[in-house]
C-alpha cells in the first residue's frame, strides 16, 4: 500500500538556516509592502513632505505594494518551500542567491527615495523608472533565480511516486523549475523586444509572456501547500501519490507551449498577448481543479481541533478563493476593475495557503507559536476580508469603473457603483487587519524561536 504521508521533514541542519532566510525575506516583505505605503503618506505631509526629496504618488505607492506583497513574497517563499528538496551540504551558494534577493528587494523598497518618481502600472511587475529600482529588481530575480538553479541541482535523490513526500517533492521541482523558465522568458522578451514600445506598453511587452508562465509556479506551489495542509489536518486525501504527481506533470505541461509562443510571435503582437492569457486561461486550472476537489474532500473528513484549527481554516479558505478567482476569470469583459478581482482572488488563495502552511512549520523551526488560538481568527479576518474586497470589485467591475483609477476619476456618480466600492474598501480594511496580525503571531514566534536539533 502506498504511503500517503503528504509532509515533507525539516531540511537538515545545512538546509535549515538558508530555509529560516528565505521565510524572514518572504515576511519582510509583507512588512516593507505596509510601511512603504506609510512612509508615502508621510512624504505627502505639509511641512515633512519638504524635508523628503521626493514628492510621492498613489502609483508609486501602488507599484512598491505590488511588487512587494506579490512578487517579492511569493518567489521568497518559493525559495523556502524549495530548501525542502535540498540534500545535505555546502550550503554557500543559496545563502549567496539569498544575500542577492534580499539585497535587491531592499533597493525595491526604498526605490522611489533614490531616483526619480515615474511610475508604470503594467500587469504582473509594475515598475519604477529609475536606476535603484531595476538595479534592485535585477538583483532579486537574480538571486531567485540562483537559488532556483540551485535546489534542482542539489535536490534531494528522487524517492519516485511510490509517497506522499515523493509526490510533494516531484510538484516542489516542476514549480521551482517553472519559476527558473519564467525569468529566462523576461530576459528573452528584453533582447527580442520591437523597437518603438515606450513606457507602459514597453513594460507591459517586457513583462506579459514571463508573468504568464510564472503563474503556474504559483499554481503548482499552492497544490503542494494544499496537500500538505489537508494532510495536516488528519484528513484523509483520496489521491494516491502516484495520481498527485501526474497531476503536478499536468499542471507543468501547458508550461511547454511557452516557447513556441515566444518563438512565433515578438512581445507585443496580439498574437502574443492573446497566446499566453490563454495558456493562462485554459491551462491553468488542468491540475488544481481535481487537486483542490481532492483537498477538499479530505477537509470534510478531518475533525476540528485547537491544534489543527488554522490549517482547516487556510485551506478551505485557500480553496474558496482560488475557486472564486477562477470563475470571474471567465467574466473579464473589458479593462476593468474585475480583472483586479480576478487575481486578487487567486493571489490571496495563494497568500492564505503559504500563512496556514507557515503557522504549520514555525514550532518545527523552532518557533513556537505563543498564541496559537489567534491563528484561526487571523486567517478569517484576512481571507474573509479578502472575499468581500473580490466581490466588491467584481460588482464594481460590472458596473463599468475601470481599473488603475482613484477618487473622482472612478466616476461614482451612483448609488450602486457607490456601495460596490464601499464593499470593496470594507473588505480590503478588514484584510489589512487580518494581515497585520499574522506578522504580529509571526514576530512573536520568532522572538520565542528556540535552536532545533540537527
Amino acid at each position: 500500500m502506498m504511503d500517503q504521508n503528504y509532509s515533507l521533514p525539516i531540511p537538515a541542519s545545512s538546509a535549515r538556516r538558508l530555509a529560516i532566510g528565505w521565510l524572514y525575506l518572504a515576511l519582510y516583505s509583507l512588512i516593507g509592502a505596509g510601511l512603504v505605503v506609510i512612509l508615502i503618506l508621510i512624504a505627502r505631509m505639509p511641512v515633512i513632505h519638504d524635508l523628503i526629496p521626493w514628492t510621492g504618488s498613489f502609483k508609486t505607492a501602488l507599484v512598491i505594494h505590488v511588487d512587494l506583497s506579490v512578487l517579492v513574497w511569493f518567489l521568497s517563499f518559493a525559495g523556502f518551500l524549495a530548501c525542502f528538496n535540498l540534500r545535505s551540504g555546502s550550503d554557500k551558494v543559496g545563502l549567496i542567491a539569498l544575500g542577492v534577493a534580499t539585497t535587491g528587494a531592499l533597493l525595491i523598497t526604498f526605490s522611489p527615495f533614490l531616483g526619480v518618481d515615474a511610475p508604470y502600472m503594467n500587469n504582473y511587475v509594475p515598475v519604477l523608472e529609475n536606476g535603484a529600482f531595476f538595479l534592485g529588481l535585477a538583483l532579486f530575480l537574480a538571486g531567485v533565480g540562483v537559488m532556483g538553479l540551485y535546489a534542482l541541482w542539489m535536490t534531494e535523490p528522487s524517492e519516485g511516486w511510490s509517497n506522499g513526500a515523493g509526490a510533494l517533492r516531484f510538484g516542489l521541482r516542476t514549480g521551482v523549475g517553472i519559476l527558473v523558465l519564467s525569468i529566462l522568458f523576461w530576459v528573452w522578451s528584453y533582447l527580442v523586444l520591437p523597437k518603438g514600445l515606450e513606457g507602459v506598453l514597453y513594460y507591459e511587452a517586457l513583462f506579459w509572456g514571463g508573468g504568464h508562465v510564472l503563474q503556474f509556479t504559483h499554481t503548482q506551489l499552492v497544490i503542494v501547500a494544499w496537500l500538505w495542509l489537508a494532510h495536516a489536518s488528519g484528513g484523509t486525501i483520496p489521491l494516491t501519490p502516484r495520481v498527485a504527481a501526474i497531476l503536478f506533470l499536468l499542471g507543468a505541461a501547458p508550461v511547454a507551449v511557452a516557447p513556441v509562443l515566444h518563438a512565433a510571435f515578438a512581445p507585443g503582437d496580439p498574437g502574443f498577448q492573446s497566446g499566453f492569457a490563454d495558456l493562462m486561461k485554459y491551462g491553468g486550472g488542468v491540475a488544481a481543479l481535481p487537486a483542490g476537489l481532492a483537498a477538499f474532500v479530505a477537509w470534510k473528513n478531518s475533525h476540528s481541533t485547537s491544534s489543527v484549527e488554522p490549517l482547516r481554516v487556510a485551506l478551505i479558505l485557500s480553496l474558496v478563493l482560488f475557486g472564486v478567482g477562477g470563475v470571474i476569470g471567465f467574466l473579464i469583459q473589458g479593462i476593468n476593475v474585475t480583472i483586479p478581482s480576478h487575481y486578487h482572488g487567486s493571489i490571496v488563495s495563494v497568500t492564505v495557503a503559504y500563512m496556514g502552511l507557515t503557522y504549520h512549520l514555525l514550532p518545527a523551526f523552532g518557533m513556537p507559536l505563543p498564541h496559537i488560538r489567534w491563528a484561526a481568527p487571523q486567517l478569517w479576518l484576512y481571507g474573509g476580508g479578502s472575499l468581500l474586497h473580490v466581490f466588491g470589485l467584481a460588482w464594481s467591475g460590472m458596473l463599468g469603473i475601470q481599473r488603475k483609477t482613484a477618487g473622482e476619476a472612478q466616476g461614482l456618480e451612483t448609488l450602486p457603483k457607490k456601495l460596490a466600492m464601499g464593499l470593496t474598501g470594507v473588505g480590503g480594511f478588514i484584510a489589512v487587519l487580518g494581515g497585520i496580525l499574522f506578522l504580529i503571531l509571526c514576530y512573536q514566534a520568532i522572538r520565542h524561536r528556540q535552536r532545533p536539533t540537527s
